[in-house]
């Protein structure tokens, strides 16, 4: 890549000098005499980085970096004087200066690691932003039905506060996105978002996972081990599936929350916490507290701001925005051209009862992306990719294998008569079956003779 380098100076001679010195080392240069004309040049032009010095014949350097930095925060700026004084050098860095260099510039290596150095942060620094922001597409949240506005209106309020949150809702809904959302939208934000998921970890491995422990602890314990709560001082923590977590890990949890501190196993250093917690689980925690399986204390320290996720069921009018939303994330995750949804596959999506919700839907796009090679994807796709798991037929509706898969053909056969105008023999070539199986089909199923 061909870095811009933009250099301010009201010396010809340095400007020269050094712009052929870095044309020399691989990059492109543009100059500018004055504080204006560097404003002007740097909106004007793609620059990434800039050598600027602190007197000019307008506006002083310092100002040119105060106005820049407002419009312009990404951008590496090193400062350059011949006679500055330590105040401006301190004012310089408090503004967002990357560094500060005195002229003359012997050796003139030293400038030059300065820049290769800045740039490289630079250039790490729009890596970690177009990470980020993958990973904020990866977990954002789609909908715009009464159910999911209600959701988004929830996490407005519940974000910028203290309040510890649990999350409850089947499994697959999205408890996870909503604990991100809550993060993302926090005065935590900037801070890590630490999760565990409770269930995952086996219970005699959960407290060290949670709290950390000493090297030697142990039997096992051959290196310290910083934990979960301790990772997310500033941060959030997010414990997920905490309707299984154990009595004996539930009972420190809640000494940490009421005490702000934690200590490793085997350690003896008392560590400060400030961490926001975020709980969610898929079981009635009022329920376990009854069978004797989760602390009613912790439950009521958890459940500060209590928010439930809607099943897939009851909002089902988001299918087609959700799947038109993994459509396009699998296409491109896979390297594909664009698929398209028909409307008859799209309503087959919207009558299905999604027992396995979100995540489900989600496994199902991804599915349809990689297995089927034709631009739309239409009813026939669907169904397979449905059905190929059939015990989920099973779950759905207390109908036979038999009569669920004769209701699905049925569905599909009259989508396809009328997008073909009722037409048998075009609906035979699109199904891909014989004409007169089709005839069959017709009457077996009742559904009146379409024109030729």
């Amino acid at each position: 890549m061909n870095y811009n380098i933009l250099i301010v100076d009201d010396e010809v001679g340095i400007l020269d000098a050094l712009s052929a010195t870095l044309q020399d080392e691989g990059y492109n240069t543009l100059t500018a005499v004055s504080g204006n004309d560097a404003l002007k040049c740097i909106q004007d032009n793609d620059v990434n980085l800039v050598l600027l010095d602190v007197r000019l014949p307008d506006i002083d350097g310092v100002e040119v970096l105060r106005k820049l930095k407002e419009t312009e925060p990404d951008i590496p700026v090193i400062m350059i004087s011949g006679n500055a004084t330590i105040s401006i050098a301190v004012e310089s860095t408090k503004l967002g200066a990357y560094d500060f260099i005195e002229k003359p510039f012997s050796p003139i290596e030293k400038i030059l690691i300065t820049i290769k150095q800045a740039i490289e942060r630079y250039q790490l620094e729009q890596e970690n932003k177009t990470f980020r922001s993958r990973e904020l597409q990866k977990y954002s949240m789609v909908g715009k039905s009464p159910a999911a506005l209600y959701l988004y209106e929830q996490i407005l309020k519940a974000a910028p506060s203290k309040g510890r949150v649990l999350i409850t809702g089947e499994n697959g809904t999205g408890k996870e996105l909503v604990a991100r959302a809550i993060h993302q939208q926090s005065n935590r934000s900037s801070g890590h978002f630490i999760e565990i998921n409770c269930a995952a970890i086996p219970q005699e491995l959960i407290e060290s996972e949670l709290f950390g422990h000493e090297k030697g602890s142990f039997t096992g314990a051959g290196n310290r081990r910083i934990g979960k709560f301790e990772l997310a001082n500033s941060g959030t923590l997010f414990l997920d599936e905490i309707g299984d977590m154990s009595l004996s890990a539930q009972s420190k949890v809640l000494r940490a929350i009421e005490e702000g501190e934690v200590q490793r196993i085997g350690g003896t250093r008392t560590i400060k916490l400030d961490v926001r917690i975020i709980s969610a689980t898929n079981k009635n925690l009022e329920k376990e507290i009854e069978k004797g399986q989760f602390r009613q204390d912790l439950y009521y320290r958890l459940n500060v701001v209590p928010i439930t996720v809607p099943s897939l069921r009851e909002r089902k009018e988001d299918v087609p925005i959700l799947a038109q939303h993994f459509l396009e994330q699998f296409c491109s995750e896979n390297g594909k051209p664009l698929k398209r949804i028909s409307q008859s596959a799209l309503n087959m999506l919207m009558e299905y009862n999604w027992p396995g919700n979100i995540r489900e839907l989600r496994n199902i796009v991804e599915r349809l992306i990689i297995m089927v090679d034709a631009d739309t994807i239409d009813t026939t796709h669907v169904l397979f990719a449905i059905h190929i798991d059939r015990r989920q037929i099973v779950e759905l509706e207390p109908k036979s294998m038999k009569d669920m898969l004769d209701e699905y053909e049925k569905k599909i056969i009259l989508a396809e008569l009328d997008a073909n105008d009722g037409n048998v023999s075009q609906t035979a070539r699109k199904l891909n079956i014989d004409r007169a199986n089709l005839y069959r089909k017709l009457r077996t199923y009742g559904i009146v003779k379409a024109e030729e």
